[in-house]
């Protein structure tokens, strides 16, 4: 399969657009797939390994109209980002989520070279991660989308540290280091990810997509929808419910049998 930029650009959003390889180019892009192929890991909950080639990643979310998880998205990013002639290495991190060390090396990023500046790139972290790239050049606080993030580097780990204010706290989300990653990385992260029993996605419900109007969530059962300094929360009563949750608010394209079986995992 050879990526195609006027399907793939049509698929977030941007049919026509004209993206270069500069800070604005990357930051359309970021935001446009995280609006438009929400994170999701229906496929692992419902005990799949995901396929990570190329083609396959392509035939799920820009074909068949899904999401994925972190491997999943970042994979369709990198193509994206070397379609578009973006300096891009990727990094694999560890997920902190506020804890003050990491787990398995398993969270897949990039870091892209722009006029001598490094962008922290991603489109795949299902937490509260920043819908724009994030300048690594400074450890000073930036503001993205309302919220506040910065990058510091952790001695004792070596590696630098994404974290997001949580009122007066800053909360790590995840570390990574400049380890150069090769292909069977990949496979091993994806299979620690979907099959490790300590991993949280084959025994939960996790989904998120950043849009304009807000960051909307799923855990299990459980929704949430912050906009600004307003949380909207809810808990889903049906199957009936989840699929339209699916398709209205995530944009799924997901049959019916498979919602009954995300239904029966979670409810």
């Amino acid at each position: 399969m050879t990526f195609d930029k006027d399907t793939y650009l049509a698929r977030i959003g941007l049919a026509c657009a004209d993206i270069r390889p500069d800070a604005e180019g990357l930051a359309r892009l970021q935001a446009a797939q995280i609006a438009t192929i929400p994170f999701e890991n229906i496929e692992v909950l419902l005990g799949t390994v995901p396929d990570l080639d190329p083609a396959a990643v392509w035939r799920k979310t820009v074909a068949g109209g899904r999401g994925g998880y972190c491997l999943e998205l970042n994979r369709l990013f990198g193509e994206a980002l070397a379609a578009f002639g973006f300096a891009a290495t990727p990094v694999l991190g560890r997920v902190r989520m506020g804890a003050p060390s990491g787990g398995p090396r398993a969270h897949h990023a990039f870091v892209v070279a722009i006029d001598g500046r490094d962008w922290l790139a991603d489109t795949g972290f299902g937490g509260p991660g920043p819908r724009l790239p994030v300048d690594l050049s400074t450890e000073a606080p930036q503001t993205i989308g309302g919220e506040r993030f910065r990058v510091v580097r952790d001695a004792a780990s070596g590696e630098q540290v994404l974290q997001r204010l949580n009122g007066e706290i800053w909360f790590s989300l995840y570390g990574f280091d400049r380890v150069p990653v090769a292909p069977p990385d990949y496979v091993a992260a994806n299979v620690v990810c979907a099959r490790w029993e300590a991993s949280p996605f084959p025994q939960h419900l996790m989904m998120t997509v950043g849009r304009d109007d807000g960051r909307l969530s799923v855990f299990n059962r459980d929704i949430r929808h912050v906009r600004g300094d307003r949380t909207e929360e809810r808990t889903l009563a049906s199957e009936a419910e989840l699929a339209d949750l699916l398709a209205a608010s995530f944009g799924l394209r997901i049959d019916a049998a498979t919602v009954a079986q995300v239904w029966a995992k979670i409810g």
